[in-house]
């Protein structure tokens, strides 16, 4: 007998509060483990991200109706109440009655016997609701919008110190709800025209980007594994401001490249079709096991200039002379947070640790620079501390070096003052993750 799509919902929400996993690993994990309908997926798939985003405000107001701490209940008994209040004032589609009567019984189908009755006491209550409430906004701004929009305090204090309230309305907003797929066409065997429309003859949704050649917004796909132009290497998935990234490095046929963080390779790929697959691109990461993924999604996409190498990029000392070098570096991630939202929670984000590591890698992997070539700096993260300062501060111990400016597509759009050589991308602004982009060129 397949599983209900509210207890897919609720193993999903388990694993990762339980191992922290990302979260359309797991469900994509649990999907396939399960023979479940199309129906009962996209049900708990909204269910499932639905309680992840929400889940701050889902607790402030939990607290409200439970005559316990919710602190003090267990994960399984939490996150039942979670998926119950989410469905009471999210999920339009769910009576009432059933989202307390469906709670109660997930409670039971996973020997939670003894906290049935509290789960519908607890539901019953907030049923009764209007609606969900809020801190009071004068007495502190960023509680306020920590609770309403589920992003914890700290990020908030960061955000407004260093962007201002506008941008921070802008990007809390952007938060909400699922981003739309973006895709790399691969234009060593084909072209964006005879992409979509090859993908319409299979009712696939997709459309052409306004503000980047080369680049598709996927919809209504199911698993992307599955559709037939991706088997046969007609494109990669990656984010416009990926995307946008290898367009900057200027990269040419002919050209040697270091990709110092490479895996899983979205980005190699994109730069060896800006160099019709010509030249030498040194695909460098610390895990071997990552590098498979890379080498795998060359032969798809029919990629052969690139060498994987496992090395530390920020102390290997045996990359070739190279035109161009790209260091998209480990990062705290808050610019793809719409992507993963559990990464909002992590206890630890490297704020302060980071900056230190990246700038190592910079510095490494900048010394193989040629005369003349240019060096791309770029994370996908919104932290003046890991973006603009780690570019200014390489500028000024590295007098070989200069700003290069940015050649920035018609259509992309600044939300910050910043120099010529760099790029604050926000979700708002330009409808891709969060993400910085800067560039340097050895005089």
């Amino acid at each position: 007998m397949s599983k209900s799509s509210r207890q897919l919902a609720y193993e999903a929400l388990m694993r990762v509060e339980r191992e922290q996993a990302y979260s359309n690993i797991t469900l994509n994990l649990i999907f396939s483990e399960e023979n479940a309908d199309m129906r009962d997926k996209a049900f708990a798939s909204v269910l499932f991200y639905g309680v992840i985003e929400k889940k701050l405000l889902l607790d402030y107001n939990l607290s409200q109706f439970s005559d316990k701490p919710i602190n003090k209940l267990d994960t399984e008994m939490l996150v039942i109440l979670r998926m119950g209040l989410y469905q009471l004032f999210f999920m339009n589609s769910v009576p009432a009655a059933a989202a307390v009567n469906e709670s109660v019984k997930l409670c039971k189908d996973n020997n939670l016997y003894s906290a049935s009755g509290y789960a519908n006491g607890v539901l019953r209550r907030a049923s009764k609701a209007d609606s969900l409430t809020f801190p009071n906004k004068r007495k502190g701004k960023n509680k306020y919008l920590s609770i309403k929009y589920s992003c914890p305090e700290k990020i908030i204090r960061l955000w407004r110190e260093s962007y201002g309230d506008d941008i921070v309305q802008g990007i809390l907003t952007s938060l909400e709800g699922r981003p739309p797929i973006a895709a790399r066409v691969n234009t060593l065997k084909t072209d964006t025209d005879s992409l979509v429309l090859s993908l319409h003859e299979e009712n696939i949704g997709a459309e052409s980007s306004e503000l980047l050649d080369g680049c598709i917004f996927l919809h209504e796909t199911g698993s992307v594994e599955n559709i037939m132009q991706y088997s046969e290497g007609l494109f990669h998935v990656q984010d416009t401001a990926s995307q946008l990234c290898c367009r900057l490095l200027e990269a040419k046929p002919g050209n040697t490249v270091i990709d110092s963080c490479s895996a899983p390779g979205g980005k190699a790929f994109t730069i060896a079709q800006y160099m019709k697959n010509s030249g030498k691109i040194i695909s460098c990461d610390m895990y071997k096991s990552r590098l498979t993924l890379v080498r795998q999604g060359a032969e798809r996409l029919g990629v052969d200039i690139i060498e994987t190498v496992a090395a530390d990029s920020s102390e290997y000392k045996a990359f070739p002379q190279a035109d161009r070098v790209l260091c998209d570096v480990p990062c705290s991630g808050l610019g793809v947070i719409r992507r993963k939202p559990e990464l909002r929670y992590k206890e630890n984000l490297g704020l302060d640790t980071l900056p230190d590591l990246q700038y190592l890698i910079l510095c490494n992997c900048a010394a193989f620079a040629k005369s003349g070539g240019i060096v791309i700096y770029s994370t996908c993260t919104l932290n003046p501390s890991e973006n603009g300062m780690n570019i200014r501060r390489f500028l000024s111990e590295h007098p070989e070096f200069e700003p290069y400016r940015l050649k920035l597509p018609m259509g992309i759009k600044r939300g910050i003052d910043e120099p010529e050589n760099e790029l604050t991308l926000f979700p708002h602004i330009n409808g891709t993750d969060g993400f910085f982009i800067s560039a340097v060129k050895r005089k």
